[in-house]
């Protein structure tokens, strides 16, 4: 008997072999040509082998002169995938069947499909391939909805059926925008593929990552699922943002893609250039948008996602913070110590330390007993406070003594396990629960917790952490199941490797499904949560800070980029992180200054802080067991460089507060790349070492120890230094560089520029609130290559909806060679401080100044000749009327 199973199995055995041999060597004329660029891998498991490729049907060539990264297992020509049916005219587009005859390697395909077209706009167009006869998990986040097709587009559509796919071209010059035609596409229930090519390989966002502002395309992957881990190259992080802009070449034109899709996914980008999604739910749901202006994209992404929130004007000053204060009387210390060195601040944070046993909505009533006080003085200061949050709410303390437990129990809010008790994981304060946000219930639980401590705690505005959902034990205390939730046929290649790393089992159930689906929307929801909270309870705009998030979650908070190091690289990758965020709807972003973890030194905290002067949300931040680096705890000369660099962001604040309004109102970037403003310019598409802030400011920081001057790219133009009125020239785009002390930073507007300043005119400025009382002051670079602009957006700076209400004034500013206009393009602002012109600053002007008027009447004026710099003081000029300003030159015969 033995022996006839012995032959049986060695008969196999051979019949195998001989049918691999055949499989090769047809598939030998369907695997010849394709270069390696274009090599589509058909094993991305870890676990390749020749046999376990071939057995796939696909193309096995391996060799040592690959570069590193080009899969030996490869679809061939000829991969069986779906067949396309004739597409059919809806009212909205098209909507086509796609059938297939062949299972794909992954159980459970869905052998018929159906791809619905929505020509929605002129410039996007949105198309999302399903499942027709059983209803599969989509993404809960609010989309707009079109009923009918636009007349015309800025795009065109051909359906391919052999090879099958979608190509997507733009309709002025035919570029391909998207072709999915290249590699076969798979639809199982938990295994999603997908390919399109890249108009060039300078594509960026496909976030949150830790890496350089272009993603890299030479056979790079980048997985997405929340995580709670200290950014690292290559790992994924906190937030899951799968949208990228991809630049067309010369013709200076980009355009974005959004697949919506939240479940564990992983795109893998190759040199071709192409890229692949794979993810292992949901349905794959695109939306094209098509600019053509890079910031165009981000306006069309915001409006499909959401608009950034409009931030209260106090959320744009200087932030301070650490864990490890140790007492309510130590971080007052700190508070008052930065006032009498004038350093500019304007909220105070305290960390978990200031909770009794690390609980939420509680005050350890030992080291934080003053708390109270404290906020106090800062309110009458003019200062505000902002205390951390986190999502676990400890489980075991003896009933009835911990009410955000008791309640939430009893109101049935919590994340529950596959049994359906609430799932038990452990945080901070040890065993903890989690609360479900997507459930009505648990928003009317949290207001109720927030009231209440406000009530005792009169914070201004909420940090929420750890909301991955994060875990200190994988899955929960009595671990996961074995089901395909927790263990799924394919597990992108996600930090941890398997779905339930250092979070909630993804089987544990919510409100409106699985945590499969919905574990990377937590942070999401618990800001939208967060952020209705605080508007009941203060009537005000809300300031939230989460660290996770997910498309349209600018629309309820911002976001800092996590437990950086104190490392010159982080300072450095910060910028890119800022970039992106920008790209993701997010603009309210920064990174903690000098760094969370491991002690800084005073030279990259002194140029973090200078950096971080200029990141839209600033805020030096550190841990427990480091040393203090607030800007006081080093020398005086480190004190004076952080407050100078502070001053500068201080009196820019109505340019950067005009920029968040742009930012709601229109969708636009606040921090932005060079090339946003500088279209087509390859020099640019690489810089991520500089940034700017709107149109008219460059921000080139020093980001290597031991430097005293810095090499920066700009483009060509006139260039008008911040810091001491000098400026440069450039014919070309080129690399200038420039002195760069340690007490200062590099910032530069742009010629044909009108920034409003607040400039204060003596010491002692220190908050928003003061500043606010100032009168304006009107940098205008002068215009030599065409028309000069400007914007002004004021209102009370933190009432709910002033633009949406009317209750703002808008101005916009116009500039030649030789005059300026300020024209109000709305006003509807009765605030109680007048808004006046005190000064001007006219800059570069090239010739001694003769006269200057304003509205025709002469007034004083200074001209410095070695700067050839303008300068009107003393000033009243009503800003809610039009005016204008001329000045004259002498020339010489």
């Amino acid at each position: 008997m033995k022996q006839k199973i012995k032959q049986d199995t060695s008969v196999a055995v051979i019949f195998l072999i001989y049918l691999l041999s055949c499989i090769a060597l047809t598939a030998g004329m369907q695997c010849s040509g394709i270069a390696p660029s274009y090599r589509f891998d058909c094993h991305p498991e870890a676990d390749v082998t020749q046999l376990k490729c071939q057995q796939r049907g696909c193309c096995w060539l391996s060799s040592k002169n690959l570069d590193e990264g080009v899969p030996y297992c490869f679809y061939p020509h000829d991969f069986p995938t779906y067949e396309m049916g004739s597409p059919e005219q809806t009212a909205f587009g098209y909507s086509v069947v796609l059938k297939r005859t062949t299972k794909s390697y992954y159980p459970n395909d869905v052998m018929q499909l159906q791809m619905d077209i929505y020509f929605e706009t002129s410039y996007r167009l949105h198309f999302k391939i399903y499942d027709p006869r059983s209803e599969r998990y989509e993404v809960p986040i609010p989309t707009p909805k079109v009923s009918k097709r636009a007349p015309s587009t800025d795009y065109k559509v051909q359906f391919s059926k052999s090879p099958m796919g979608l190509v997507i071209t733009r309709a002025v010059d035919n570029t391909v925008i998207f072709n999915s035609t290249l590699s076969p596409l798979i639809f199982a229930d938990q295994f999603l593929q997908m390919s399109t090519s890249l108009v060039t390989p300078y594509i960026y966002g496909l976030g949150e990552h830790r890496g350089r502002f272009k993603v890299a395309s030479d056979w790079k992957t980048y997985p997405m699922w929340s995580r709670d881990h200290p950014p690292q190259v290559g790992d994924n992080l906190y937030g899951v943002h799968p949208f990228y802009l991809n630049l067309e070449g010369a013709s200076s034109k980009a355009h974005g893609v959004l697949l919506l899709n939240s479940n564990a996914m992983e795109v893998v980008l190759q040199p071709a250039p192409a890229l692949t999604y794979r993810t292992i739910g949901g349905i794959l749901d695109f939306y094209i948008f098509m600019g053509p202006g890079s910031d165009e994209v981000v306006q069309q992404y915001t409006e499909v996602i959401g608009r950034p929130l409009m931030p209260p004007y106090w959320g744009l000053g200087f932030h301070l913070c650490r864990w490890g204060y140790g007492s309510s009387n130590r971080t007052l210390e700190i508070v008052k110590r930065m006032k009498a060195a004038l350093i500019p601040q304007d909220t105070q944070w305290n960390d978990i330390e200031y909770a009794d046993g690390r609980k939420d909505f509680t005050v350890n009533n030992s080291t934080f007993a003053g708390l109270p006080d404290m906020i106090k003085y800062l309110h009458a200061s003019g200062m505000h406070f902002i205390p951390i949050l986190d999502p676990g709410i400890s489980s075991t303390q003896p009933p009835g003594t911990y009410p955000p437990y008791d309640t939430g129990i009893a109101q049935d809010v919590f994340v529950k396990d596959s049994t359906g008790k609430p799932l038990v994981g452990e945080v901070w304060p040890g065993p903890t629960v989690f609360p479900d946000f997507f459930n009505n219930k648990t928003k009317s639980w949290w207001l109720d917790q927030i009231k209440s401590f406000h009530g005792k705690v009169p914070f201004d505005g909420l940090w929420i952490d750890m909301n991955e959902p994060s875990n200190f034990v994988d899955g929960s205390i009595n671990g996961c199941t074995k089901s395909s939730y927790d263990n799924p046929p394919y597990t992108p290649s996600i930090l941890g490797g398997s779905l339930d790393a250092m979070t909630v089992c993804a089987s544990a159930i919510q409100s409106i499904g699985k945590h499969y689906d919905l574990h990377s929307l937590y942070g999401y929801s618990e800001a939208i949560g967060t952020n209705e909270a605080l508007v009941k309870v203060r009537n005000k705009r809300a300031f939230v800070i989460s660290r996770s998030t997910f498309p349209g979650s600018g629309k309820h908070t911002g976001h800092w980029l996590g437990d950086n190091y104190s490392l010159w690289p982080d300072m450095a990758y910060s910028i890119a992180g800022i970039l992106s965020f920008n790209l993701f709807g997010i603009p309210l972003v920064g990174a903690d200054i000098c760094g969370f973890n491991l002690n800084t030194t005073e030279e990259l905290c002194q140029r973090w802080m200078q950096l971080g002067a200029f990141y839209p949300f600033s805020r030096n931040h550190n841990t427990i067991g480091a040393k203090d680096q607030d800007p006081t705890a080093f020398s005086v000369d480190m004190q004076i460089s952080s407050r100078n660099a502070l001053q500068i962001r201080y009196s820019l604040l109505p340019y950067i507060y005009t920029l968040f309004h742009f930012a709601h109102s229109k969708g636009s970037t606040v921090a932005r790349p060079l090339f946003f403003e500088f279209p087509g310019d390859p020099k640019l598409y690489d810089v991520d070492r500089q940034f700017m802030l709107g149109s008219s400011l460059v921000v080139t920081p020093v980001l290597e120890e031991g430097s005293t001057n810095v090499t920066g790219i700009f483009p060509k133009g006139i260039w008008f230094g911040v810091n001491h009125g000098t400026h440069f020239q450039v014919n070309s785009t080129q690399a200038v560089t420039l002195p760069a002390p340690l007490n200062e930073i590099n910032a530069h507007v742009r010629e044909g520029c009108i920034v409003p300043l607040q400039l204060p005119y003596k010491e002692g400025y220190t908050t928003t609130t003061e500043y606010r009382q100032l009168g304006f002051t009107l940098l205008i670079t002068r215009s030599i290559n065409g028309p000069g602009s400007g914007h002004l957006f004021w209102d009370d700076g933190d009432s709910l909806d002033t633009y949406e209400n009317g209750n703002y004034l808008l101005l916009e500013f116009s500039s030649s060679e030789t005059s300026m206009n300020s024209t109000v393009s709305y006003d509807g602002y009765s605030g109680s401080h007048a808004v006046t012109v005190q000064s001007f600053i006219i800059a570069t002007v090239p010739h001694p100044v003769s006269q200057v008027t304003i509205n025709g009447t002469s007034v004083a004026f200074d001209y410095e000749p070695q700067l050839m710099n303008v300068y009107v003081n003393n000033l009243k000029v009503p800003m809610q009327f039009n005016f204008y300003v001329k000045w004259e030159w002498q020339t010489q015969d």
